[in-house]
């Protein structure tokens, strides 16, 4: 008598995703990725050195920085747009030996001409803010869907590790190097940053990444003839209003940034003075956020929750306790933690907001919508931290810091209301297959 054989479960031919750690291609892009997030960090601590030595004057530092930051906006844009009309890889190989170009030039100005310094801190900027969207289109191109959100954390575990070690590490060589050495330091690691990526490779899209209607490829069709810049860069915008979720992202993350951190900014120093009559709560708090930080990218590189979107803000909302920290009179301890939290938070912001631009938005139009990005988070930056301080002195520190903190609270919960902010996709995700004896 023929018996039936009992049903085993299929198994998938499908290996599981190679950790992101052991792919070369990512490897190389991380460390030029990381390379030019340790230079970025370290110009204005060295120039800061400057100041320490009489090499460069108070006034001076400032003049100097803000023309880094005016070469960042003015070229962060342009940088979008280069990077989807050419070579991601080649934008990031001319942006950063820009970059490293202007090291030595800040050398050769030092203690002797200002006016060289500016125009190099420009250039500095410059090549910073164009190599940034194309180092997060490159990285789609580089790295498949899966494994996005981890390599996206990693990058941001490379840059939060650097900010906390870098200090320590400039510090230590500023005992033996000169500031003119340590900026001819800087401009190798624009050099490592410009040629230590490999060439990003066509990565399939996404089969859960919404279409873009406005395709419609033909294959028998001439070539369209390429349009202007100023086109081309508001073809971008277009693409960012088509993701209802990025807007609203970008309102939260303007909230965060422009009100939040620079409250924060010009208060904790105050508070850390006047309340507690020590440096050691603006020294430990600051260190704690990027405790904190590195905690949050290493729970969301593997960490997947069912409501994306609706998860990453929370996240960014939770900096609204650092500002309500500085309103009460708590413990420093207290003051401390809510700093690690607000650490902890703005990551589980970051990495799936990064991951679910890189999949949503249309690969050919990525680096000018991260341009978008960078260029409100980084613009309105200076306009808050220009604000806060003649806010303080009109309405008093409790006050101001209390409003701060209501809008890191209440904005970012509306975002989360937006149309498709769920799960930072225009469409839901499909639910997992069920599972079969």
């Amino acid at each position: 008598m023929a018996t039936t054989p009992a049903t085993t479960a299929a198994k998938s031919d499908t290996p599981p995703p190679r950790s992101i750690l052991r792919d070369t291609a990512f490897l190389r892009l991380w460390a030029g990725t990381t390379a030019s997030g340790l230079a970025t960090w370290a110009l204005p601590f060295v120039l800061g050195l400057a100041v320490l030595h009489r090499d460069l004057g108070a006034a001076g530092l400032g003049l100097v920085l803000a023309a880094r930051t005016a070469g960042f906006l003015a070229a962060v844009a342009v940088g979008g747009v280069l990077a989807d009309r050419h070579s991601r890889r080649a934008v990031v190989l001319w942006s950063a030996l820009a970059a490293a170009t202007a090291a030595p030039l800040l050398a050769a100005g030092l203690g002797g001409s200002l006016a060289l310094m500016t125009a190099a801190a420009a250039l500095a900027g410059a090549g910073q803010g164009a190599c940034r969207p194309a180092f997060q289109a490159l990285t789609a191109e580089t790295v498949d869907p899966e494994r996005r959100q981890q390599a996206n954390a990693a990058m941001t575990m490379a840059v939060r590790g650097s900010t906390l070690a870098g200090p320590a590490l400039t510090a230590l060589l500023a005992a033996f190097l000169d500031v003119r050495t340590l900026l001819l330091g800087i401009g190798l690691l624009w050099l490592v940053a410009a040629l230590v990526p490999g060439k990003g490779a066509a990565i399939a899209a996404d089969p859960d990444a919404a279409p873009d209607p406005t395709a419609t490829p033909d294959p028998d069709a001439e070539p369209a003839p390429r349009a202007g810049f100023r086109a081309e860069f508001l073809e971008g915008i277009r693409e960012a209003r088509r993701h209802p979720w990025f807007l609203a992202g970008l309102a939260a993350l303007v909230a965060v940034i422009a009100l939040g951190y620079s409250a924060t900014s010009v208060a904790l120093p105050l508070i850390s003075r006047d309340r507690y009559g020590t440096q050691w709560v603006l020294a430990a708090a600051m260190t704690a956020y990027t405790v904190g930080a590195l905690a949050g990218a290493l729970v969301i590189a593997r960490w997947r929750p069912r409501s994306q979107g609706w998860a990453a803000f929370a996240g960014l909302a939770a900096y609204g306790v650092a500002p309500l920290s500085l309103m009460l009179p708590v413990h420093p301890l207290v003051v401390v933690a809510a700093y690690a939290v607000a650490g902890i938070g703005i990551e589980l912001f970051n990495v799936p907001w990064f991951t679910a631009t890189q999949r949503e938005v249309a690969p050919d139009k990525l680096a000018r919508v991260s341009s978008l990005d960078f260029l409100v988070s980084y613009g309105l930056a200076p306009v808050g931290l220009a604000l806060i301080a003649p806010a303080i002195d009109a309405f008093g520190v409790t006050p101001v810091l209390g409003a701060c903190a209501a809008a890191c609270f209440l904005v970012p919960a509306a975002a989360a209301l937006t149309p498709s902010a769920r799960h930072f996709a225009r469409t839901a995700p499909a639910p997992a297959p069920a599972k079969t004896d």
